[in-house]
């Protein structure tokens, strides 16, 4: 009775739809699966070859070492710092220099503006070989902030005071060692067996100091076409910049 029930038709009419019913939503099933497979595989690829911004956030978070903020965003701060220190070793030779050939002092008395209260400090080849390595590795440290004809001039000053630092190392080498260069009474550096000791390392700190200058003139006015290379804010163009946005 069941069996003819069904080869009757109306139940089994019936169910023939409602199983065409279920077969499509099993293909739809299957078809939303395979469409969420491959974006599931897709937004995986995409992870892999390109970086999300969670990860761009973290990089930036991270930040970056001293070294590149010294050459960016403290560049500025840092070099009023190191040409205060500078200028104030020029004024000790300027000084130097006017006690000899205008107040005509006798040259062991003529030790510059700190050799009145501490003239052993002025005398010692350690104070004179510290300042040249400070020189140095201030240059140094500073070079990366500087681009176009101002990375040139700095280049310049960078190997000049390299050389000068070189002489002042062979001084206090004989200083520490109590064996001067053939003989001589007074540590002597390569050039001062042919130029007098206060007259060569005035000649040695302006040839440092000149291209220094000429350096920091086109860090703060550079030319059109390198305004924008630096990451600092020295030059006088962003300076007006960042007063106007204030």
């Amino acid at each position: 009775m069941g069996m003819g029930r069904l080869s009757g038709g109306s139940p089994s009419s019936s169910i023939i739809p409602l199983l065409n019913a279920i077969s499509g939503c099993a293909s739809v099933r299957h078809t939303w699966f395979f469409v969420s497979s491959f974006g599931s595989w897709e937004t995986m690829d995409m992870a892999v070859s390109s970086p999300t911004i969670q990860s761009t956030h973290l990089a930036s978070a991270t930040g970056t070492s001293r070294y590149d903020k010294l050459n960016s965003v403290w560049h500025e701060r840092a070099l009023q710092i190191f040409m205060a220190i500078v200028l104030a070793h020029w004024a000790e030779h300027l000084v130097q220099a006017y006690q000899i050939w205008v107040m005509g002092w006798p040259r062991p008395m003529a030790n510059g503006l700190l050799g009145l209260w501490y003239p052993w400090l002025i005398k010692s080849e350690v104070l004179h070989y510290v300042y040249a390595l400070v020189m140095l590795i201030g240059i140094w440290v500073l070079r990366k902030g500087f681009s176009g004809k101002a990375h040139t001039w700095w280049t310049v000053a960078l190997v000049i005071q390299f050389w000068h630092h070189i002489e002042h190392l062979l001084l206090i080498g004989q200083a520490s060692l109590h064996h001067n260069l053939f003989g001589r009474p007074v540590p002597m550096s390569v050039l001062q067996f042919f130029v007098p000791r206060v007259e060569l390392h005035l000649f040695y700190n302006s040839i440092v100091f000149i291209p220094m200058v000429i350096a920091m003139y086109y860090h703060m006015f550079p030319a059109e076409e390198e305004a924008n290379q630096d990451a600092c804010t020295c030059a006088w163009h962003k300076g007006l910049a960042k007063v106007q946005a204030a």
